[in-house]
C-alpha cells in the first residue's frame, strides 16, 4: 500500500505554475484553510442528511406511505455517493494538473451553490412541482456529491503536504475535524429551530434556513483559501515536469493496487458513520409503538402503514439531536487523538486495532440501544469514539499510498469509491433490515461487523505508509 517506486515519464507541461521562491504556507493558515473548508462542506452535507430524516420524506414524497417516503428520501440521499466518484475524477484531474489551491476553491463553490438552491427549492406540494421538485432535488443532491467528491482529497493534501516532518497524521486530522464540527453546527441549528418554531413553521419554512445560511460560510471559506500558496509536493512535480496529462490513466497504470486497497480500507468507516448519524436519527425519533405512530399520523392527516412500521425509541427530535451532538463531541476529540497515535504507532497498526473494535461494536449495538437512555448514550459515545479513531488517520493514510503526481486523483477516487460501497447503500439497507426485524438492530449490527471484516482484509494485505517519501 505504499507509493509506486518508479518515476513516471512527463506527459505534459502544467499551465500557470507557481513562481519559484514563493513564500511557504504557515501552519496556522494551512490548518485554518483545510479545516474551515471541510467544515463548510460537511455542514452542507449534514444539513441534507438531517433534513432527509426529518422533513424531506413528507415534503417531497407526499403521495407515498410513510415507510416508502422514508425509503425514497434516503434513496435520494444516496445519489450524492454515486456522484462523489465523478467529482473525484473531475477535481482530481485538475488538482493533479493545475494544483491543489484552485481546485479546492472550485469544489467549495459547487457544493455551496447546490446547497443554497436546495434552500429555495419548491416542495412537491407546490402546484406544478409534484414531479419536478423531487427531480430537481435529485439533481442538486448530485451536485452536492460532485463538490464533496473533490473537497476531501484536496483538503487532506493541503494539510499533509505542508506538514512538518513526522507530523503528517497530526496535520491530517484538522481537515477531518470538519466532519464533526460541520455536523455539530448543522444539527445545533436544527435543534434551535425545532425548539423555537412550531412543527408547522419548521415544516413550512424553518428547514430551509440551514441551507440558506451556508452561503455565508462559503464566503468565509473562499476568503481563506484564496490566500494560500501551492503545496511544496505539487511544486516539485511542476519543477520536475512530471505533471500527468490524464492523471486517472496514470493512476490505473501505475497505482491500481493501492487504489483498490485504499478503497476497501475506508468501507467500515463509512458504514459506521452513516449508522451513527442518518440511520440512528430515524430509529431514535420513530415512535416506540404502533398506537403512538398511528395517532401521530392521524393528527397530521397522513396515511399510516402498519405493515411498514418498525418500533423506534420514541425520542422527540430536539432531544435525540442533542444526544447525537454530545456523541459527535467525542468524534471530534478522538479525531484529534488519532493523529499523534498514528504518527507514533503507524497508520496500519492503529487502524487494524480500531477496525476490530468496530466489528465488536456491531454485536453490542442492539443491547446498548435497548438499554434505555443510558444505553443509547453509551452506544453513541462508543460509536463516535471509534469513528474519530478510524476517520482521523485517513487523511494521511490514503494520500500516502500515491505519488505526488497522481495523489489528488488517487486518494480522491479511492475515498469516494469507498463511499459508493460503504455509505450510499448503508442507510437504505439498514432501514430495510430494521423494518424486516420489526425494530430489532441485530441484523444492522451484523451489517457493520461485515463491513469491518472487509476493511480488515485490505489492511492485512496492505503495508505501513508512515515512512514513504511524500515528495516523490
Amino acid at each position: 500500500m505504499n507509493t509506486v517506486q518508479h518515476p513516471s515519464p512527463p506527459d505534459a507541461p502544467v499551465p500557470g505554475s507557481a513562481p519559484a521562491g514563493a513564500p511557504a504556507n504557515t501552519p496556522a493558515r494551512v490548518i485554518t484553510a483545510s479545516m474551515v473548508g471541510t467544515t463548510i462542506e460537511f455542514f452542507d452535507f449534514y444539513a441534507y442528511a438531517t433534513a432527509a430524516s426529518l422533513v424531506f420524506p413528507a415534503l417531497f414524497f407526499p403521495t407515498q406511505t410513510p415507510a416508502n417516503q422514508l425509503l425514497s428520501s434516503f434513496a435520494v440521499f444516496g445519489v450524492a455517493f454515486v456522484a462523489r466518484p465523478l467529482g473525484s475524477l473531475l477535481f482530481g484531474h485538475f488538482g493533479d494538473r493545475i494544483g491543489r489551491k484552485n481546485t479546492l476553491v472550485a469544489s467549495l463553490l459547487v457544493m455551496g451553490i447546490a446547497t443554497f438552491l436546495i434552500g429555495v427549492l419548491p416542495t412537491a406540494s407546490t402546484p406544478g412541482f409534484t414531479i419536478i421538485a423531487p427531480a430537481i432535488l435529485v439533481l442538486l443532491r448530485f451536485c452536492q456529491g460532485v463538490g464533496l467528491g473533490g473537497e476531501w482529497s484536496g483538503a487532506a493534501l493541503l494539510a499533509t503536504e505542508n506538514a512538518p516532518p513526522g507530523k503528517r497524521a497530526l496535520f491530517g486530522t484538522f481537515p477531518q475535524l470538519g466532519a464533526p464540527i460541520g455536523f455539530i453546527l448543522s444539527n445545533l441549528l436544527f435543534v434551535v429551530l425545532s425548539l423555537q418554531l412550531t412543527d408547522e413553521q419548521f415544516m413550512s419554512w424553518g428547514w430551509r434556513l440551514p441551507f440558506l445560511l451556508s452561503a455565508f460560510l462559503v464566503v468565509v471559506g473562499l476568503w481563506v483559501r484564496l490566500k494560500l500558496m501551492e503545496s511544496p509536493a505539487f511544486q516539485k512535480v511542476i519543477d520536475e515536469e512530471r505533471v500527468a496529462s490524464i492523471p486517472i490513466a496514470r493512476v490505473f497504470r501505475t497505482a491500481w493496487k493501492p487504489l483498490i486497497l485504499a478503497t476497501i480500507a475506508m468501507v467500515a468507516t463509512y458504514v459506521l458513520f452513516y449508522l451513527m448519524t442518518a440511520f440512528l436519527m430515524v430509529v431514535g425519533t420513530t415512535a416506540a409503538n404502533e398506537e403512538t405512530a398511528r395517532a401521530a399520523a392521524e393528527a397530521a392527516g397522513k396515511p399510516f402503514d402498519a405493515a411498514g412500521f418498525a418500533p423506534g425509541l420514541g425520542y422527540d427530535r430536539p432531544q435525540f439531536l442533542t444526544m447525537l451532538i454530545i456523541g459527535v463531541v467525542f468524534f471530534g476529540v478522538f479525531t484529534l487523538v488519532s493523529g499523534p497515535l498514528a504518527d507514533r504507532l503507524g497508520r496500519r497498526k492503529l487502524l487494524l486495532a480500531v477496525t476490530v473494535a468496530i466489528g465488536a461494536f456491531g454485536f453490542a449495538l442492539e443491547p446498548l440501544m435497548q438499554g434505555g437512555t443510558v444505553g443509547v448514550m453509551a452506544a453513541l459515545i462508543l460509536g463516535f469514539t471509534l469513528m474519530g479513531l478510524t476517520f482521523g488517520p485517513m487523511a494521511a493514510f490514503l494520500p500516502e499510498m500515491f505519488r505526488a503526481d497522481v495523489r489528488y486523483t488517487g486518494s480522491a477516487v479511492s475515498y469516494n469509491m469507498a463511499s459508493v460501497i460503504g455509505a450510499a447503500p448503508a442507510p437504505y439497507v439498514m432501514i430495510a433490515l430494521w423494518q424486516t426485524m420489526d425494530g430489532s438492530l441485530w441484523l444492522v449490527g451484523g451489517y457493520l461487523t461485515l463491513a469491518a471484516i472487509i476493511t480488515l482484509v485490505a489492511l492485512l494485505v496492505g503495508k505501513e505508509t508512515r515512512e514513504v517519501d511524500y515528495l516523490a
